[in-house]
């Protein structure tokens, strides 16, 4: 069966997002995903997938890990309260306790939510009650969420510019600049600066060394706070449990999601200090400012709790720490030299491949502006393509297609890594110049359209 004839395909095209299925048929990289366990996918044809993407870094204990299962399938069996909004609920208060025993002082506080964009638009409500000021700063290539409140310090203007005039007073800097920041924050006195530890989205960017302390730094003299955005950086996947013990310092408030809930629930998490708390919601007439339905309900906590029992329990800090670095040296080991790639940079398990002109052809020396073109465009994407046909689930950074991003869960073992380092080298091998990839990708484009985008 055609994918695009699958009746999943056809009821999603018809309820959801048309153009996202029309666009999954372009260069034949749609598939239906029908089953998932640990680190492998299987699709609708039984063809099995090695998952290097893990849900955008929401699966870091591996698909329908068996204790989290258990766990919450007794919690179904106890018949417990799932929502309690006019008294404390146990599983809320259990897991920010452990959440709290896990962080520095002074983050004991937590405001849980559902998704990432609830996180970030947490903190930045309460920099503003706490700080009674309005501006924001966040940087260039940053990644906070959809909403129209996080879109406002959303750094890819592709996203925000079909629906500005968004949220006034939001300044964008270049990440990594101290001296841009310093300028922002007197300029504009912000509430909060919005920042996250590694750009992951943006293109696997990583912080110069020291920089985030010496932002909390420049923020404090200025009476600023400092949003850490870890949704995707949190939990293990950099190589420590949170992105932020690896930076010497402790931000003021930290928004957590994605592998927070295991892979099996809906939850996030907006960590503050007590002081800033009380600040922004202390008191009988500030206590109801910010809440959320879902907020807190034992199905989420019971499965968030369990996630950082077992990353504790299975050593996948470490294992990430370790595993990651055999990857990235595997890949630098494997691709050194290549005339199109410009850098493999990472942190723990989240590795992303630069690809680009380096001077070393002779195309780049003809055509320099063409080959960056296509890098940008298309390349990152293709090799997605390629890796996929090859049994490997991989994605480019979101904002920078030129950026392929190796994102696996945390459980992947030490063969599975060498064979992702060897599938993208032998791909790479195939394509030394930009011309074979833009006849490869015309060729299959044209088959494509002349077939009504069949995948």
């Amino acid at each position: 069966m055609k994918q695009s004839e699958h009746p999943v395909s056809q009821t999603y095209a018809k309820y959801i997002n048309p153009s996202f299925i029309q666009l999954l048929g372009v260069l034949g990289y749609g598939r239906v995903f029908v089953r998932a366990s640990d680190v492998w996918l299987w699709d609708s044809e039984g063809r099995r997938y090695l998952d290097c993407l893990a849900g955008f870094g929401s699966v870091n204990l591996g698909h329908n890990h068996p204790a989290l299962i258990a766990r919450l399938h007794q919690l179904l069996d106890e018949q417990v309260l799932h929502f309690c909004h006019t008294g404390p609920a146990a599983g809320a208060a259990a897991l920010a306790e452990a959440l709290a025993k896990r962080l520095a002082a002074p983050l004991e506080i937590s405001l849980f939510a559902s998704s990432g964009a609830e996180a970030v638009e947490a903190g930045l409500k309460l920099a503003r009650a706490a700080t009674g000021r309005s501006d924001f700063v966040s940087c260039d290539g940053g990644f906070h969420g959809t909403t129209l409140g996080t879109l406002s310090v959303m750094g890819a203007e592709r996203l925000r510019q079909p629906f500005e005039p968004l949220l006034a007073g939001c300044h964008r800097v270049p990440f990594g600049d101290l001296d841009a920041l310093d300028r922002a924050l007197k300029a504009c006195k912000p509430a909060a600066f919005l920042v996250e530890p590694l750009q992951a989205e943006g293109g696997v960017v990583l912080a110069p060394p020291g920089y985030l302390r010496a932002a909390q730094a420049l923020c404090r003299s200025r009476g600023t706070l400092l949003v850490l955005d870890e949704i995707q950086t949190g939990l293990g996947r950099t190589g420590t449990l949170f992105a932020h013990e690896a930076e010497d310092f402790v931000p003021d408030v930290l928004c957590l999601a994605k592998a927070f809930s295991g892979g099996l629930a809906a939850i996030s998490v907006a960590v503050t200090s007590r002081a800033l708390f009380d600040k922004a919601y202390g008191g009988a007439g500030r206590f109801d400012l910010h809440s959320s339905t879902y907020q807190g309900n034992a199905f989420a906590c019971a499965a968030a709790l369990r996630t950082l029992e077992l990353i504790g329990e299975e050593d996948l800090v470490a294992r990430s720490a370790r595993q990651g670095a055999r990857l990235l040296d595997g890949l630098r080991e494997r691709l050194r030299g290549h005339p199109l790639v410009k850098e493999v940079r990472g942190r723990g398990l989240l590795v992303g491949i630069e690809f680009g002109p380096t001077g070393s052809s002779w195309l780049d020396k003809l055509a320099p502006a063409l080959v960056d073109k296509v890098s940008e465009g298309m390349f990152g994407q293709w090799v997605a393509v390629r890796l996929l046909e090859a049994g490997i689930l991989a994605q480019p950074a979101s904002s920078r297609w030129n950026v392929l991003r190796l994102e696996p869960p945390l459980t992947i073992g030490a063969e599975d890594i060498d064979a992702v380092v060897e599938a993208v080298g032998a791909i790479l091998d195939d394509y030394r110049s930009i011309a074979p990839i833009v006849a490869d990708v015309t060729r299959r484009a044209g088959a494509q359209w002349r077939g009504g985008w069949q995948f």
